[in-house]
């Protein structure tokens, strides 16, 4: 074997393989301590302004939400008072309406009323019209017949038109006493 190989085989079986040289532990804490403090100067503080900007993003999210949530629930509550104030005024209007509507039909049915009273009236005027004209006829045509008749009876002639009218009356009053008939009803 090669003498080299012997002499560092001799060295290396007083030493343990798994524990470093110090010159390594001494250049590993340097390299440590210069990431470190570059970790610690650089890294650190950009990792913790993103966060807080995060952070501030996130609660200002969260404080804007409650803000359109408060805004929504009192846009909600006003559109419900409103809601109600129109149900109020709707039922209003209708009750408005109904007692229009009744007073309409209450003046309908007294004008109704009015003008069929007006209409039997003018009826009854118009009937007593119509009977005192067919009784002024046939007092006239009962007074031609009893003068024809008288005539015939009697055989002559009455010429006379004032003896004519009051025997006329008086046959007319008698007719009425004897049949009960009033000459103004």
């Amino acid at each position: 074997m090669n003498p080299i190989y012997l002499a560092a085989a001799e060295e290396s079986s007083d030493k343990n393989p798994l524990i470093p040289e110090p010159y390594d532990i001494f250049w590993s804490a340097v390299c440590l301590l210069v990431i470190g403090f570059a970790f610690y100067k650089y890294v650190i503080p950009r990792l913790t302004k993103v966060l807080d900007e995060r952070t501030e993003k996130i609660e200002g999210g969260i404080a804007k939400a409650e803000i359109v949530q408060a805004e929504a629930q009192a846009t909600l509550q006003q559109y419900q008072e409103q809601l109600a104030e129109a149900r109020l005024e709707a039922a209003r209007i209708r009750e408005e309406a109904r007692t229009q509507g009744q007073t309409i039909l209450a003046q309908m049915r007294t004008d109704a009323q009015a003008e069929a009273d007006r209409i039997v009236a003018a009826g009854h005027s118009q009937l007593e019209a119509q009977r005192q004209q067919i009784v002024t006829e046939l007092r006239s045509e009962l007074g031609r017949t009893a003068v024809d008749l008288a005539e015939k009876i009697i055989g002559q002639s009455v010429a006379d038109e004032a003896k004519q009218a009051a025997s006329i009356d008086r046959f007319l009053q008698e007719l009425d006493a004897n049949a009960g008939i009033g000459v103004g009803r």
